[in-house]
């Protein structure tokens, strides 16, 4: 097809707590649920139509997934390459950490303990080639990091640019293939 949705999860206790969540399981707030729940809704109002809700495993999307698909009846599956990039040794530190918006910007680092920019680049980058080469349009559910790495295949971003790129909980974003 040639677009694609893209939706953030729902709020988190560590969003609300400014920590670093990468690819820890951390449970929706009851605030993220409501998030989830409204998302759903506005999906259906804005006359989003899909054939398929693509979810990372973790449970904060997979939950926001869930909500998704259970009030606009689009069936949802999970899609192991939208799981949240691991940040490694910055997992659970504060997102605004200075030393962590600068490793962000090297793109072979493995923060220690997990995964490369490349590497998550590969996985993302393979992903939105399937969806292209389908016949089919999807919604998303998954990861700042993981929409930050889906921004730029469609754009070309510096990498202060990068580091900094984000959206908030629940935000649905559409992304055009030209």
């Amino acid at each position: 097809m040639d677009h694609f949705y893209f939706v953030r999860h729902g709020q988190t206790v560590w969003n609300v707590e400014n920590k670093i969540c990468g690819a820890t399981d951390i449970e929706l707030t009851e605030k993220g649920h409501e998030q989830a729940i409204e998302t759903g809704k506005k999906i259906l109002e804005m006359g989003i139509k899909a054939d398929m809700i693509l979810s990372s495993p973790l449970v904060r999307a997979s939950e926001t997934a869930r909500h998704i698909s259970e009030i606009t009846g689009i069936p949802m599956k999970i899609e192991p390459r939208l799981t949240e990039q691991c940040f490694g040794k910055y997992e659970a530190t504060p997102r605004n950490g200075k030393e962590f918006h600068e490793a962000k910007k090297d793109m072979a680092s493995r923060f220690e303990t997990g995964e490369s920019m490349l590497q998550l680049a590969q996985r993302i980058y393979n992903l939105i080639d399937d969806i292209k080469a389908e016949d089919k349009i999807y919604i998303l559910v998954a990861h700042n990091g993981i929409v930050r790495m889906v921004e730029s295949y469609f754009r070309e971003m510096n990498n202060e640019e990068f580091s900094a790129f984000g959206i908030d909980n629940c935000v649905v974003k559409r992304y055009d293939f030209k």
